[in-house]
């Protein structure tokens, strides 16, 4: 344990520069004493590493100083291979140079990891898009990972929900992948960054204004907030159900599984009749209408009452157009 501690603390002072002890023990998640003792094993081992003092100090390496130790386990290896997205590669213009960089990664690995490395990636296999759904077409992913990349702003044409066009010019920070689809987080001047959907960019240039990512901005902490936030904007009303024993499977399909798992976590026992009453979350009582039909008769809405009016409306129209007495459609005869 000592030893790929050591190697790890090694690394990250060559990848990140000056750290402070607290900073080290906090990626190592060990005392700040185990740090002292681990720079001074590194010391005694040769490594060139020292110690600025004061408020700004900190250990480093001599400058100059590099590795060439991985230190890759097995199992490290394995999982660089499970990062490798071929489609998302693809998209963002990087294909062959995924491809070399992984070949240059095999063949850098000593035999025993390359061969876990090779089945891995054999065996195993990432398809991001979900079921029923395309990948996006993104032609512009290209401009925006550039402009993110240079760090320039970008005036686009952007159709927002609704739908409605607009025009923004904006800041992007980063790219996120998502369920297949690509977002961009970016920000209009002086203003929070927000998301921007990139199969949604009608038009976009690439303008040569320059500017300056805000200090301490980390694009995973806004992505978790942001998605969270997101989760509780989209159920902003509530719907009260009868559900029928054993129709929770449907009702996840149906409703989605976080929502159901919520409304499930604050529901009370199962009536005689095997019933149970949920307070599932929803985005409108229109849109629950449809999500609901669905359910055929194992839900029976109980409120709010427009939503209940609105189920009895739906079965109305459907008595009528399957009625007994309803008009059946002719049908050609059956070829003989």
């Amino acid at each position: 344990m000592r030893a790929s501690r050591l190697l790890s603390l090694l690394l990250l002072l060559q990848t990140r520069g000056r750290m402070t002890a607290a900073e080290l023990s906090r990626e190592l998640e060990v005392s700040v004493r185990t740090v002292y003792r681990d720079v001074e094993a590194l010391s005694a081992a040769g490594v060139p590493v020292y110690a600025d003092r004061g408020p700004a100090g900190g250990y480093q390496l001599l400058d100059g100083y590099r590795t060439r130790l991985n230190g890759l386990s097995a199992e490290e290896a394995s999982s660089l291979f499970l990062a490798g997205l071929p489609g998302p590669a693809a998209e963002l213009g990087l294909a062959e140079v995924a491809a070399a960089a992984e070949l240059k990664l095999l063949a850098a690995l000593p035999p025993e990891p390359r061969s876990h490395a090779s089945r891995m990636r054999e065996r195993f296999l990432l398809d991001v898009p979900g079921w029923y759904r395309d990948a996006d077409d993104v032609p512009l992913l290209g401009l925006v990972a550039d402009a993110v990349w240079e760090g320039r702003e970008i005036r686009m044409l952007y159709r927002r929900w609704g739908p409605a066009e607009v025009s923004r010019q904006v800041r992007p920070y980063g790219l996120v992948l998502k369920g297949g689809s690509w977002y961009m987080v970016a920000a209009p001047a002086d203003a929070e960054p927000r998301t921007y959907r990139v199969a949604r960019i009608i038009s976009a240039e690439a303008l040569p204004v320059r500017f300056a990512r805000p200090e301490g901005f980390d694009l995973g902490r806004f992505w978790q907030e942001y998605s969270a936030g997101f989760q509780e904007r989209m159920y902003p009303a509530e719907a009260v159900l009868r559900v029928a024993p054993g129709a929770e499977d449907m009702l996840r399909v149906t409703a989605g599984t976080r929502a159901v798992e919520a409304a499930l976590a604050t529901a009370g026992p199962p009536g005689e009749d095997g019933w149970r009453v949920l307070r599932l979350p929803i985005e409108s009582v229109r849109h629950a209408r449809w999500l609901l039909l669905r359910m055929g008769a194992s839900v029976e809405v109980l409120g709010p009452a427009e939503l209940r009016g609105l189920m009895i409306s739906a079965v109305e129209e459907l008595s009528a157009l399957y009625g007994a007495g309803a008009a059946q459609p002719e049908r050609a005869p059956l070829s003989s």
